[in-house]
Formats: C-alpha cells, sequence, structure tokens
C-alpha cells in the first residue's frame, strides 16, 4: 500500500513538473494558472485512486472533499471578483478627465502622421526580410510589431524569430542576429544588425525563452502581456508588466509593477509603476485599457441596469488605433451607445504608460461609418480603408486613414469629418489629402484654414519635367538644376505650367510635403 501511495505521488510530481515547465502558471493564489494547475493535478489523481480497487474507502471519501473544497474555493472566488456583486468597484478602475479636443491635440507636422498600421507593416517587413540573403533562410519575422516612439517619430519594432528547431539548434549561440523597425510616416524599414544577438526571446525553447526566463526570476509574478520595444539608444528590451488583482481572487487587474528585460543578455530591472522610465510606451495594453472604459461604461448605472433598462450605458467602438501626444503612446477609440448605433457620444484617449484617460463629448460618425464613406470615394479601385486615426486638422476632429489595394500597399488617403461624416476628401498624398478636405469643409459652412502649414519661395532653372496622371488629373512633377528636392504641379490649379520646358526659369510658392512638395502657385 506504501508503495502505491509513494508511487501516486511520484507519478503526481513528475506530471506537475512537466505541466509547470510548459505552462508556467505564478505562484500566486490570485493566478487563474495556478488553480487550474492544481485542480488538473487532483483530477489525474483522481483518476488513478477511482481505478485502484485497493484503496480504501475512506481514502477515496477524505480525497473527494478535499477536491469539492478545492474547486468551491475557485468557484466562489470567481463569483466574489465579478462585476455581479462589485459593479462600483469595476468602475473606478480608472479616472475619467473630460478635456477640451483643441487644446490638447494640436495640428501635427506631416512627418509625424502615421500612414501604416499593423498589417501593412506586417507586409513592408516580410517584403524587407525577403532581401536579406543571409536571414531568410534562418530566421522569420515575429508578428508583434510594437507602436512606439522612438527619437520623436512614431514607429513599429518587432524582432526576428528562428524558423524552426534545426535553426534553432544552429544559431542559438549567437543568438537572433537582428530586428526591424519601419517608420510609420515614411514606410521606410530598416533590419536592424546588432553586434550581439538576442539571447531571450519568444522564439527559444528552452531556459532562454522569455517567458520561462521571467517565471524562473519572478515564480509569484502574474505578468501581462510582454511588448517589445528599444531604448533611446536601440537596445532592444521586453517590457513585462506585472498584474494585481484588487477585486476578489481573480478581478480589478491593474498593473503595479513593471519588469524590463534586456534582450541581449536576460538582466533585468523592476519598477513600482510610477517610476517606469519615460521612454517606455506600453505598459498597460490596449485590451486592458478599453476594458477599463468598458466596465466605467456599462456598470456606472449598476449591474442590474447593464442587462436590463441599460439607461445610460456606453461601450467603446469595435476598435482602436494609435496616437503619439507628450512623448507617449495613447489608444484611441470611439465611445457609443450600447445599443450599438452607428453614431459616436465621444471618444477617449488612454496612455500607455500612466493609464491615464481623458474624454471628448463630440457627436459624429463611429469609425467604421466613416471608413465607408472613404472606401466610397474610391469604390471604382476597390481600395479598404485603415482603422481611423484621430487629428486634429484646422481645429477639426478628423478621421484620417490609409487606402489600401488588395496587396495591402497605401494608395490613397482619405480625411473624414467626424462631426460631419458626408464631408470626405481623398489624396495621393497627405498634403493634397488635407487641401482637399479644408476646400469641402470651406464650401460646406466650416470655416477652416491650414495652420503651420508655411510656404516657401523656390525659383531657378528647371532641369526635370514630368507629366503623370493622377485620379484623372493631370499633374507635373519637375526638379530644379542644384535642387534636391521633388515639386508636384496641379496643372488645373496652375495651368501656366504648360508653358513651361526644360530650361525654363521658373519661381512659384509651395508647401513642404514627405515624398515631395506641393506647388500652390506659380509666379
Amino acid at each position: 500500500m506504501k508503495k502505491l501511495v509513494l508511487f501516486i505521488i511520484l507519478f503526481l510530481l513528475v506530471a506537475g513538473g512537466i505541466y509547470y515547465y510548459v505552462a508556467l502558471p505564478a505562484f500566486n493564489i490570485h493566478s487563474p494558472g495556478l488553480w487550474s494547475f492544481i485542480i488538473s493535478l487532483l483530477a489525474i489523481g483522481a483518476i488513478i485512486i477511482v481505478s485502484l480497487t485497493n484503496i480504501p474507502k475512506a481514502v477515496k471519501k477524505v480525497y473527494s472533499i478535499f477536491i469539492s473544497i478545492v474547486i468551491a474555493v475557485f468557484a466562489v472566488g470567481g463569483l466574489l471578483s465579478s462585476p455581479i456583486i462589485n459593479a462600483a468597484k469595476y468602475c473606478s478602475l480608472i479616472n475619467i478627465n473630460e478635456r477640451n479636443f483643441n487644446e490638447d491635440i494640436k495640428e501635427v507636422n506631416y512627418n509625424e502622421i502615421p500612414s501604416l498600421d499593423k498589417d501593412s507593416a506586417e507586409k513592408l517587413g516580410l517584403r524587407k526580410m525577403g532581401t536579406m540573403g543571409d536571414l531568410v533562410s534562418q530566421f522569420e519575422v515575429n508578428n508583434l510589431y510594437s507602436q512606439i516612439n522612438y527619437k520623436n517619430k512614431p514607429v513599429r519594432v518587432t524582432p526576428l524569430d528562428y524558423g524552426d528547431f534545426f535553426k534553432w539548434i544552429t544559431n542559438r549561440k549567437n543568438g537572433i542576429p537582428a530586428y526591424m523597425r519601419i517608420d510609420m510616416t515614411t514606410q521606410d524599414v530598416e533590419c536592424v544588425r546588432l553586434e550581439e544577438g538576442i539571447k531571450y526571446s519568444e522564439s527559444e525553447i528552452f531556459n532562454r525563452n522569455i517567458y520561462r526566463h521571467l517565471r524562473f526570476k519572478y515564480p509569484t509574478y502574474i505578468f501581462d502581456s510582454l511588448s517589445f520595444e528599444i531604448d533611446d539608444n536601440g537596445t532592444p528590451v521586453w517590457i513585462c508588466p506585472v498584474r494585481d488583482y484588487t477585486i476578489g481572487l481573480f478581478g480589478g487587474v491593474k498593473i503595479n509593477k513593471v519588469v524590463i528585460v534586456n534582450a541581449l543578455d536576460g538582466s533585468t530591472e523592476k519598477y513600482n509603476i510610477d517610476d517606469v522610465p519615460e521612454w517606455v510606451d506600453r505598459v498597460y495594453s490596449a485590451d486592458l485599457l478599453v476594458s477599463y472604459y468598458d466596465y466605467y461604461g456599462r456598470l456606472r448605472g449598476g449591474y442590474i441596469n447593464s442587462i436590463l433598462g441599460q439607461k445610460g450605458c456606453l461601450q467603446t467602438t469595435y476598435g482602436y488605433n494609435y496616437i503619439a501626444l507628450n512623448d507617449d503612446v495613447w489608444v484611441y477609440t470611439g465611445i457609443t451607445s450600447v445599443t450599438g448605433d452607428q453614431s459616436i457620444v465621444g471618444f477617449v484617449l488612454m496612455n500607455q504608460r500612466t493609464a491615464e484617460t481623458r474624454f471628448y463629448s463630440m457627436a459624429g460618425a463611429e469609425e467604421y461609418s466613416a471608413m465607408a464613406s472613404a472606401e466610397g470615394q474610391v469604390q471604382h479601385l476597390g481600395y479598404k480603408a485603415t482603422f481611423p486615426l484621430l487629428l486634429n486638422i484646422a481645429d477639426q476632429p478628423t478621421y484620417f486613414m490609409a487606402l489600401k489595394d488588395d496587396a495591402g500597399l497605401v494608395k490613397n488617403y482619405a480625411m473624414v469629418n467626424i462631426a460631419k461624416y458626408q464631408i470626405v476628401a481623398v489624396g495621393n498624398s497627405i498634403l493634397e489629402c488635407e487641401q482637399n478636405y479644408i476646400n469641402l469643409m470651406n464650401s460646406n459652412g466650416i470655416e477652416a484654414e491650414e495652420e503651420g502649414k508655411e510656404e516657401s519661395i523656390a525659383e531657378g532653372i528647371i532641369e526635370k519635367i514630368s507629366e503623370l496622371i493622377v485620379e484623372g488629373n493631370s499633374h507635373y512633377f519637375i526638379k530644379l538644376s542644384g535642387n534636391d528636392k521633388l515639386f508636384d504641379v496641379d496643372v488645373v490649379n496652375n495651368i501656366a505650367i504648360l508653358n513651361y520646358s526644360i530650361g525654363s526659369s521658373v519661381k512659384f510658392s509651395y508647401t513642404e510635403g514627405i515624398s515631395y512638395n506641393v506647388v500652390n502657385k506659380i509666379q
């Protein structure tokens, strides 16, 4: 009998060790993973005990009572953590400040507007990887693509992964040699080579796997989703938020600490939430922040009201995007009624480093209605709109989105007025799109003027001139001798360009753009 008991204990220990190494539950009473771990082991033990006839009934009875107690504690803990009896506590997970849009969100420079979404970034990353002959056969691109601010520019960064088990074996000594950095304004993709390879990553198989490395170093910490970032020196790091459960056993998730892991050597630094370095952009995940507002919007009238009357109940719209503000990354999403109409009552910005939440009251179209309006302008081309970005254009809250073809390439840009979503402008460049948008607003009775877009004067001898048909309109692209800039002349607005050719002397005013400059008037 003793041998049998020892065998059962030994079997459970071995099974538990394997389960722990794979599943990595935290040794923390608040961890649902730990409870699943314990209940799974107890269930295996119960199967063994029931299948053995020589186990005394008293032992079986005690064991079944013990399992029942554990399951009951787990179930009661879950109930006491739920919004059903904690509606007020869930509402207080965030503090919401109502703010003024024009005061908080200034008009941005074209070089600061991210024109890529994650899907487009992934496609660009894959194309770039295909050109890296020495890497493409051994590594592949991870699909994280974290959006951060790097040297005051919005970029997405993501590490490479080992291609498969055998490529891990042959490359693990030196680690992963590079990561991808994508400029979201210029769409430039850079494969950043490292002098020392990344040793700690998601694609490591054993102890250098980033999750296993964290678990063995911090066995009681419950980690939220990790983020891959780079510091101000371009060093790759993992940002690892630590969860704290503030409502019952499993409810009211807050972030109380952050562990930063150097991806090269595995060294760690631990910070309290108020002491996190300012270069860190993502502590609170977008999904966690959105859940905070959804709890607030639905439960502020009580749990019963959220189910039956739903008086005054609000929720976030189905999607979000990111904007850079004061060197932080903020999550943007619209706020709408729980009845699911196609309008918003306002929108929120939520800081991913501090969880600060700002509400801006405004009636208008929700994001998917705006996307449909933009797609309607180019329906003959079949372009699809990205999820909108919130911009201030001429003191008007405006949805900005890229329009992509079937291959995922950005072809046009669109701006939609939030309050009057029938005002939709499309352009081949951001600058052209904005000019069309401002003209439309003016023609619809909305006084709008460009701010911060100073005109410059250029003059010289035309060195090159080429005609291009853009959206059915003639444009001339010209270069001047001794000037590296490329200038776009819209023939409709500058018919005088037809009198010029190579060798002609010309003078005009223009506005700076990203890839080229837009000529306003030939003088």
